[in-house]
């Protein structure tokens, strides 16, 4: 190891945990190596030297990106090298991104970029949550404004105890997967799941994940000792009280008097001319002055939203601290979908389809862990229009990835078992309004086009977006937040569940982090406007129709034994093919012998049933047949009683009289009824002819 490298292991959790930097990518601002049992992330954190002009945000880009050989896997594909992102990948790109964004200081535009890239996966140790540490860690050993550090950690439930970290094994086992960041003070991110859990559970393992990030912190605090850069200076922008005084004194009437109306697109054509009337009054045609008089204005703005929340308890649209917006619901929205449901709340609105197919439209994972299927989807789309804008149509970015994957976790835990219910589940939202928590309103759509659907869920699922502001000691919860609410708040809570408890949370501060007491209040707060979602919800439809959609496939369940499978699939796919292009079903065959056969036609999937069990059937011991003759031979006659299934009926049970030769009686050919007498262990079948025959009276029996 070079002199310059420095390496940190700690035991955590039972695991070895180690983090070493000054050995790899050492051109990077910032790089790591962070590894959990025998899984290894690298981590750089790198800035341009000048800033980007022009521009009201800042650019941070965070990439999580998989290797193949990682897990020693070659890709798919006619390149054989790794394409596009993956949805794993995004959403690990997400989770980097919302905890350390908010801890760059204002003024700090310089491009910057931090790049997670898995080096080895022992199957066991999630690379997500070990990227997040590297992340920190490469800030905070970089020479970039960084108010880190934060930590991670993945929190499950086995048994009903909590276990940090848990691998691939335990989280099958868990009724929990929560992934928790924060700093020493306080938590700042979580994403995760649960199973219907209470709050008062799902609290308890937030702050026992937190309380399990204090040795992360201090192995990067350590580190930065040993080989931080020192940080780059970010000058203060210099405050201009004059211009200050003089955009107040012209902005407060004009901005209560558009703030105070309610609809959205009204009080946004309000501010914007007054934010224009304003920096032209101000700014004396100084192009310069104008644009920071328009600033000046929007800093103002935030001001003004979050002292009359405070102070007076009221919110833009005139609603109190815990009121919900006004809910309307409907379902049967399309006539041809097998479930619609439409879905609104105040300007947010999501039209949400759920769809049904068989096991064949399962979508397989190609992940590092390796191959697994998906029999439940959901979709978001967010169109341009659902917010009044205009921008090309593009395939779903990041924002669409991560919250169709929030409204997925939420619904999951109360599908159906596949044993009850074998159908592939895709639901798609199409999100028409937007005005705050969109993908909460897929949550809440997507549980009614379900039941609406014929789904036999658990039980309805609603979802709701809290909100914060916090000014000195005065601390406002909001439930129900509008997108403005969010832009300007300190917190973006999303929480979604049952009437019984917990199956999906998120959650995102852009303060230095939230206490229990804050959390717990929201909890409640949030548990209380769920329930009131679900009494207007249930209202619409209450509980999953008893009957599928006449357009929807009804699939039946067969079993056969996994070595007639051969015998159903036929040489080259023969049998099947022709089953299913002369019935029009779909048949799908596990490896275990289970078939399930699809089709919204009752009299072909009767044809194709009766199909495969002529295929498949098994000889039933003293079961007469009628069967045809394929084989003569000296000793007797192979008959065959089912397709590809024969048996011999020996020259002794050929007749009651005595056969001198097997073809005085039977020829190749010939159709005749045998009864089986016996099935060995090897399968052979011992059948008689005579069986079936009269037995023969007087003269003719002596004879």
């Amino acid at each position: 190891m070079a002199e310059s490298a420095h390496r940190i292991q700690i035991e955590f959790h039972g695991r070895p945990f180690l983090i070493e930097t000054g050995r790899l990518a050492k051109q990077a601002g910032g790089a790591v190596l962070v590894q959990l049992g025998e899984t290894v992330v690298l981590v750089t954190a790198t800035a341009t030297s000048a800033p980007r002009e022009g521009i009201d945000f800042f650019p941070l880009t965070c990439d999580y990106v998989e290797k193949t050989f990682a897990a020693g896997k070659i890709p798919g594909g006619f390149f054989k090298r790794e394409g596009r992102p993956a949805e794993k990948e995004i959403l690990t790109s997400r989770l980097i991104d919302r905890p350390v964004r908010p801890l760059f200081p204002k003024g700090f535009n310089c491009e910057t970029q931090v790049i997670a890239t898995v080096l080895s996966h022992d199957r066991q140790n999630d690379p997500d949550v070990i990227a997040l540490v590297g992340a920190s860690a490469a800030l905070t050993l970089s020479d970039i404004p960084w108010g880190g550090p934060v930590a991670a950690v993945r929190v499950g439930r086995v048994g009903g105890r909590f276990v940090i970290n848990p691998t691939t094994a335990q989280l099958g086992e868990s009724d929990m997967d929560l992934v928790v960041a924060g700093t020493r003070d306080a938590i700042v991110m979580v994403e995760g799941g649960a199973k219907m859990l209470p709050e008062e559970v799902v609290l308890d393992a937030l702050f026992t994940a937190h309380a399990a990030l204090e040795p992360l912190l201090a192995v990067q605090e350590e580190l930065r000792r040993l080989a931080g850069k020192p940080k780059r200076a970010v000058p203060a922008p210099a405050a201009n009280p004059v211009l200050e005084a003089a955009v107040r004194e012209a902005a407060l009437p004009r901005l209560r008097a558009a703030l105070g109306k309610a609809a959205k697109h009204e009080r946004y054509a309000a501010l914007d001319a007054a934010r224009a009337e304003v920096a032209d009054a101000v700014g004396k045609g100084d192009p310069e002055r104008i644009k920071e008089a328009a600033t000046l204005f929007d800093r103002l703005k935030k001001q003004v939203v979050r002292q009359t929340i405070v102070e007076e308890g009221r919110r833009l649209d005139g609603r109190g601290l815990t009121d919900v917006r006004p809910i309307t619901c409907e379902v049967d929205v399309l006539p041809r979908t097998h479930g619609s449901a439409l879905f609104t709340r105040g300007e947010t609105q999501a039209l949400v389809v759920t769809t049904l197919g068989t096991s064949s439209d399962e979508q397989k994972i190609d992940a590092l862990i390796g191959e697994h299927y998906k029999k439940f989807m959901l979709h978001y789309n967010f169109p341009p229009f659902s917010t009044g804008e205009v921008k090309f149509l593009r395939s779903p970015g990041r924002r669409e990835i991560g919250h169709g994957a929030l409204a997925e976790r939420a619904l999951a835990p109360v599908l159906p078992e596949e044993g009850a219910f074998p159908y592939t589940i895709r639901i798609v939202s199409e999100v028409l309004e937007s005005n705050g928590s969109s993908s909460m309103a897929t949550v809440c759509g997507g549980s009614l086009s379900l039941m609406n659907a014929g789904v036999p869920v658990r039980a309805a699922v609603a979802g709701v977006a809290m909100g914060l502001i916090k000014e000195g000691d005065a601390v406002r919860v909001l439930s129900d937040i509008l997108g403005d609410e969010d832009h300007l708040g300190d917190m973006d809570f999303k929480i979604a569940g049952t009437a019984d408890g917990i199956t999906a949370v998120q959650m995102d501060i852009k303060i230095g982090g939230v206490t229990r007491a804050i959390m717990q209040q929201a909890l409640e707060q949030a548990r209380a406007a769920r329930l009131h979602i679900l009494d207007v919800m249930n209202a619409t439809l209450a509980r999953p129709r008893a009957e599928l959609s006449v357009y929807a496939p009804r699939i039946v369940t067969l079993h056969i034994k996994p070595d007639r499978i051969r015998d159903l699939i036929g040489p080259g796919g023969k049998v099947i093919r022709a089953i299913t292009e002369e019935t029009g079903v779909k048949i799908d065959v596990e490896d275990d012998g289970t078939v399930y056969v699809a089709s919204s036609d009752g009299d072909s999937m009767q044809r194709a049933i009766d199909r495969i069990h002529a295929v498949t059937a098994e000889a039933e011991v003293g079961r007469v047949y009628r069967g045809t003759v394929r084989k003569v031979v000296d000793f007797g006659a192979f008959v065959e009683i089912l397709p590809g299934t024969e048996g011999l009926v020996h020259i002794s049970q050929l007749s009651h009289q005595r056969v001198r030769k097997v073809t005085d009686v039977v020829r190749e050919g010939d159709v005749i009824d045998v009864k089986v007498l016996e099935v060995d262990k090897s399968g052979k079948i011992r059948l008689s002819h005579k069986e079936t025959l009269k037995k023969p009276q007087g003269e003719e029996a002596q004879r």
